[in-house]
């Protein structure tokens, strides 16, 4: 007995990648509690963010014009569009489930930092919620999203599979957080934080999909 959906490609979470990327989001979560629990109520830099941030040195305008290009990727319309270039992109290919991972993956991991910021109450400038990072989860989850689809689609076992969806997320990751860094609007850690916040529930998400389209779907006899 088989799922009528559950052909090559279909599982927006592979199931060669699911233990793999099941410890890695514990680990993830596991990371953001710490950091979280280590930065609550902090209304300034720590030490390690001194230290990555001298290690950046000063910008000139053309850095900061790249970063404020990558910062826009995480402003709600430039968010919108490229969410809504990638879901095009599954409908056409005829991958709901995967358009579904796009817009629930980003989603929940952005408004898992919203929620989470309140709550560990660190600030920037005078008393803007900083951790975890907005900006640096959506890109991070955005490009987890796709790395997961694309590992799918291909078949791709599970050495090459975890490399490219882990290789996907720490570049969304490093680009959205260099620029969040180089305009001052968070902390090393903060970024850090919307980083893991990403991996812990990027994966968390995708399963849930995979299950809940799979219970749904008729069955072969």
């Amino acid at each position: 007995m088989g799922r009528a959906d559950a052909g090559p490609g279909r599982a927006v979470l592979p199931g060669p990648l699911r233990g793999w990327l099941g410890a890695v989001a514990g680990l993830a979560a596991l990371a953001v509690a710490v950091l979280g629990a280590r930065y609550g109520g902090a209304g300034g830099p720590g030490r390690v963010d001194v230290r990555v941030r001298g290690l950046l040195g000063d910008t000139g305008a053309s850095w900061r014009e790249l970063a404020e290009a990558a910062d826009f990727l995480g402003e709600p319309a430039g968010a919108a569009g490229l969410v809504a270039v990638g879901v095009l992109g599954c409908l056409v290919a005829r991958r709901p489930r995967a358009a579904v991972l796009l817009v629930g993956g980003a989603g929940m991991s952005v408004a898992a930092t919203t929620l989470l910021k309140p709550v560990v109450g660190r600030t920037i400038h005078g008393g803007y919620l900083a951790f975890p990072s907005g900006h640096t989860a959506f890109l991070t989850a955005f490009a987890l999203a796709v790395a997961l689809v694309v590992s799918g689609r291909l078949g791709l076992g599970r050495t090459a599979g975890l490399s490219l969806v882990l290789a996907a997320g720490v570049t969304g990751g490093a680009v959205m957080g260099w620029a969040q860094i180089v305009l001052d609007a968070h902390y090393p850690t903060d970024v850090l934080g919307g980083w893991c916040t990403a991996f812990a529930v990027v994966p968390a998400v995708a399963l849930s999909i995979d299950h809940l389209a799979d219970s749904r779907a008729p069955q072969r006899k």
